[in-house]
């Protein structure tokens, strides 16, 4: 039997809250819907989501820029509309000034249904007007306390042709004047980039930074587990299967390593990068999500899960209640897996333990919080690799006797509509009863957990299955830490 040992005299070191910093989403058009705006809302109101970020805030189906050199028409409507929404909820944008107007675009290529122009400027002293423009109006709309907060990144990962029709030294220029146009607009606003996919350019961002002065508040880039693997065609199976258990942190780690100091923000990761890939609605993908964000503790300033809804358009718009979308929350706001995942980590303490303990798919976390002691328990593997149903125990030492022991899973048995939508037959159109059914399947339960405590020591045995979570919390009516002895007890 695998056993962790956690001593709670030890020294706790600072859990930081990175994943509550942002959520993404497609992109901006989308903001404008109701059903968008319940679902932000709620992970706001669940999950405690500080920003939220998407692609095209200047894209033509926003309308903020139309007209020619001439006649140019500037309309912040849309755009004002989709972060008014923002606002009420009591969230803050990460804005990505994207994509390029046609009014300014040097060529006609495209990204996406939607048809973001992913060209430079053909005159980059209109294009810096725009943002100067953009960026006053909303100062003297919204504030600056207000705007304060609000991050400013340039662009999309320019290092890919499908977002940039440019070269790398063409993206610098780009940067280095637009962060100077943020900057005109109002000095206190943060700016930052590149803004990369795969981790890329970032020391040759940080070269450019110290030879052109360009203002750099902090870095921004993206990355999947799957990015170093197989090529577009590469089925994402095959891709995790030949990951590392501890890519996003081995990433993150060698990111932090180029940035000198630098805030760090990873503004785009997931289990993969497809938008139809059967794991994220599973529970392997919330498990999986857990053990990548707390081994990223201590290496990120902030990150940003894409995305938090299904309710997302960029090779179509999706209609099957389980397709493998990248959301937390399905097309009808079911949540999934790895939103109940992230309820999880949201309830955590902000101070971790070490703990002593190691295993081939099994991971544990020991948070403390106030009066209770989180255990954070994971068992999963990637794609291809063995696992099975683990027996565990955890002990913990100088540990006061607990009022409750209580337990929250997420498996295939627990926190799982999915399992219950093909039990259902898979329909594509939900009745009313249905969604009933699927979001009372979806819940998190409280379970009593047997324990025992003798002098001092507690010790917590239970199973857990392949590729699962199990969530343990100790509620105590005093001081958790205990370094005297006490008559021997125990919890049926």
């Amino acid at each position: 039997m695998p056993d962790f040992r956690c001593d709670l005299s030890a020294r706790a070191v600072p859990l930081v809250h990175h994943w509550e910093y942002s959520l993404g989403s497609g992109h901006a058009a989308l903001a404008l819907r109701a059903d968008w705006q319940q679902q932000l809302a709620r992970c706001h109101r669940e999950l405690g989501t500080a920003h939220v970020r998407f692609h095209g805030i200047l894209s033509d189906n926003m309308g903020t820029l139309t007209g020619t050199d001439q006649n140019r028409t500037y309309s912040f409507f849309n755009a004002d509309c989709a972060y008014d929404a923002i606002l009420a909820i009591g969230m803050k944008p990460l804005v990505e000034l994207s994509f390029m107007p046609s009014a300014l675009a040097s060529g006609s290529k495209t990204v996406f249904t939607y048809q973001g122009n992913v060209t430079p400027p053909v005159d980059p002293q209109a294009w810096d007007e725009l943002v100067r423009r953009l960026l006053g109006h909303w100062l003297e709309r919204y504030g600056r306390d207000a705007m304060v907060r609000w991050p400013i990144e340039v662009w999309n990962e320019p290092n890919l042709s499908a977002f940039w029709q440019a070269t790398q030294q063409d993206y610098f220029s780009f940067y280095a004047h637009t962060a100077r146009a943020v900057k005109d607009a109002f000095p206190e606003l943060r700016v930052g980039g590149p803004v990369t996919a795969k981790g890329a350019w970032l020391e040759e961002f940080q070269a450019f930074l110290a030879s052109s002065g360009a203002p750099c508040d902090f870095i921004s880039t993206h990355y999947y587990p799957t990015d170093a693997l197989g090529t577009a065609t590469t089925d994402t199976e095959a891709q995790l299967a030949g990951s590392s258990r501890h890519a996003m942190r081995e990433q993150v780690q060698k990111s932090r390593n180029q940035v000198y100091g630098r805030p760090l923000y990873f503004t785009e990761w997931n289990l993969s990068s497809s938008d139809h890939d059967e794991l994220h609605d599973q529970p392997m993908g919330a498990a999986y999500l857990i053990k990548a964000i707390m081994e990223m503790n201590g290496l990120l300033d902030g990150s940003s899960w894409w995305t938090f809804s299904d309710i997302f358009a960029e090779q179509s718009f999706p209609y099957r209640p389980f397709h493998g979308g990248f959301g937390l929350l399905t097309l009808h706001g079911v949540p999934k897996p790895s939103y109940r995942a992230f309820q999880l980590l949201h309830d955590l303490g902000h101070h971790t333990l070490p703990v002593v303990g190691e295993h081939a798919t099994l991971d544990c976390w020991c948070i403390r919080g106030h009066q209770r002691l989180d255990l954070l328990l994971t068992n999963v593997a990637l794609p291809r690799h063995e696992i099975c149903q683990e027996a565990v125990q955890v002990q913990l030492t100088h540990v006061a006797r607990p009022a409750r022991v209580l337990l929250r899973r997420i498996d295939e048995n627990h926190a799982n509509p999915r399992r219950s939508w093909i039990t259902m037959g898979s329909p594509d159109q939900l009745s009313a009863l249905q969604l009933e059914q699927l979001h009372g399947a979806s819940a998190l339960h409280e379970e009593e957990l047997s324990w025992d405590w003798q002098d001092g020591t507690l010790t917590i045995s239970l199973r857990i299955p392949a590729n699962a979570v199990a969530s343990i919390t100790l509620n105590f009516t005093t001081q958790m830490t205990r370094l005297g002895a006490a008559p021997d007890s125990q919890a049926p």
